[in-house]
């Protein structure tokens, strides 16, 4: 069979031309989605086609290989990234229908009905804890839906828990995005650059923006004045979590950063808040008067309070259980691992030379989503729903995101079309092209490969070798560059089009993506930009003693 090589510049043999080329999908997609507010479905839909046609006319991909990537990518939509979403609000919607919810958001409320803390709490810190432990989808998903089950509005509540979950990113999943490119790249003097190296330098980058992200959740929701009325619990929740992080990622390496940094947040916070109160209580314009809305609050006991926590307790439990290395290789020998017919070892990369395996793996014990169904299962004898309920449960939770798995194998389809073409490739080396300003913009490589996949440990696996030679070449230290990947990376999660559709499905915005984007694409610029500003100081001597020492 023929193999296809990917051209980095095809078009005029010119790296501009091609790039803009390999951008127009993605341009499309935005203002397709949040210019002409497209049906998420019907944007990813298009998308998806418009990239096969763009990789087949000018990346001169062969059809077939392009619907075998499209159906790779749509498979792993469905599975593991689907499957997670489904189980999140499925066990979410446990609680509400046997109203242990409403337990849930009494007990959060009696710490505070202030919506400022309630995002920290909830946004910040417990979705950290669900990034470090399981990733893929299920921090926002989870975080969103108890938001709205607070009270917050599903756009707020959607786009809050989408900004909220970035300090952890770059360690989601048991350090996988670290840990996936361990001796991938080497310093200029051959010596390949270990994973507990990136993980040192990016907790020199990543704690500084743990101290920013809950000044500027708040500010985003209630202005500056508002934001400095709880600066105490700002503070607490943001230096404890940027403390534990540095420490953890400096000195104990990358896989427990974004677990013990939220643990330590969450206690911290919690702890604060039982000495100290605001002195107005904050909600949304669109609420109530607090004197209107003044009513005596329900009181639970220990025993019920215990009672209604418990599936979120659990799934904790059985998610740290399915991280285990053990665990992990018990399920192994339930793994099949599926070659995908026409592209497995048959598309060489531009990058490396090198065929480009093309597997599936379907580890459906081993999944995510199915830690948390028995998560749900174990929760169903202690909440006590019958069987017969939480069937319906199950299938109401399906009809109502049914669109939203539709829409997520969509750009997931996009996703594995444009990096088999190449059309990734030719974007980052289209940016690492930029010469000296590449100190700058490195960290926007990571943003753009986050953005495309929807995964950081995607978007490190596509570009670490391109940081490596790009900043061996324009004078950068290739550890920072690397780092700076997986930290850029953390800004575009919350619009790639993956992480859009998760967060629609779980506070019920299915169809109105498009104004979820909006929202949250000027904070991800943002964000970017302060992670460019903390890169190049550390690249150009203002912060280089920040750099840990390397061969």
């Amino acid at each position: 069979m023929d193999k296809f090589t990917q051209m980095i510049q095809p078009v005029g043999d010119s790296i501009y031309l091609s790039a803009l080329i390999a951008l127009i999908p993605i341009i499309y997609y935005l203002v397709a989605l949040a210019g002409f507010k497209m049906k998420g479905w019907l944007t990813g839909l298009t998308t998806l086609i418009l990239a096969i046609i763009l990789a087949c006319l000018f990346f001169k991909m062969p059809i077939g290989f392009a619907l075998a990537s499209t159906g790779h990518g749509i498979t792993y939509g469905l599975l593991p990234i689907g499957w997670i979403i489904l189980m999140s609000v499925f066990l979410y919607k446990m609680t509400v229908k046997t109203g242990h919810f409403n337990v849930i958001r009494d007990s959060v409320t009696s710490l505070t009905d202030d919506r400022r803390i309630q995002a920290l709490l909830i946004a910040f810190s417990f979705s950290s804890f669900l990034e470090g432990s399981a990733g893929f989808g299920a921090p926002v998903a989870i975080s969103a839906a108890l938001l709205v089950g607070l009270g917050f509005k599903p756009l707020y509540a959607a786009g809050i828990a989408l900004v909220a979950n970035t300090a952890p990113v770059a360690f989601g999943a048991v350090g996988i995005p670290v840990t996936a490119v361990n001796g991938l790249a080497s310093y200029s003097n051959g010596t390949p650059i270990s994973a507990s190296e990136i993980s040192a330098m990016v907790g020199h980058q990543l704690p500084i923006l743990a101290l920013i992200v809950p000044f500027y959740v708040v500010f985003i929701m209630a202005g500056f004045k508002k934001t400095l009325e709880i600066l105490p619990v700002i503070l607490v929740s943001g230096i404890s979590f940027a403390v534990a992080e540095y420490v953890s990622a400096v000195y104990l390496g990358p896989d427990l950063p974004a677990i013990l940094a939220s643990l330590v947040s969450l206690l911290a916070t919690v702890i604060l808040l039982r000495f100290w109160q605001p002195k107005t209580i904050w909600k949304f314009k669109d609420e109530l008067d607090e004197e209107t809305t003044q009513v005596e609050k329900a009181k639970h006991s220990i025993k019920d309070i215990i009672i209604a926590w418990s599936p979120f307790v659990v799934l904790i439990a059985t998610i740290c259980i399915w991280t285990l290395k053990p665990v992990k290789k018990f399920f192994g020998q339930f793994t099949t691992l599926i070659e995908i017919p026409l592209i497995h070892k048959n598309i060489i990369s531009s990058m490396s030379g090198k065929e480009i395996s093309a597997v599936y793996k379907l580890d459906i014990l081993g999944a995510t989503g199915t830690s948390i169904l028995v998560a749900a299962i174990i929760a169903k004898f202690i909440i006590k729903i019958s069987w017969q309920d939480m069937f319906k449960v199950f299938i109401d939770t399906f009809n109502e995101i049914k669109i939203a798995l539709l829409t997520i194998c969509f750009v997931v389809g996009f996703a594995y079309v444009m990096n088999a073409s190449g059309m990734t490739n030719t974007l980052g080396s289209a940016l690492a092209a930029t010469g000296k300003s590449f100190v700058f913009f490195s960290s926007a490589l990571g943003w753009i490969g986050v953005f495309i996949t929807g995964s950081d440990t995607s978007s490190n696996l596509l570009f670490t070798k391109l940081q490596e030679v790009t900043a061996n070449g324009v004078g950068m230290d290739p550890l920072l560059a690397v780092a700076a990947n997986a930290s850029g990376g953390v800004a575009g999660k919350m619009i790639s089009p993956q992480s859009i559709a998760v967060a629609a499905a779980a506070v019920g915005l299915v169809g109105k993506e498009s104004e979820l984007l909006k929202y949250t694409f000027k904070h991800s610029i943002v964000i970017l930009l302060i992670i460019c500003i903390i890169v190049a100081a550390q690249s150009t001597g203002i912060l280089s003693w920040m750099i840990p020492v390397h061969p």
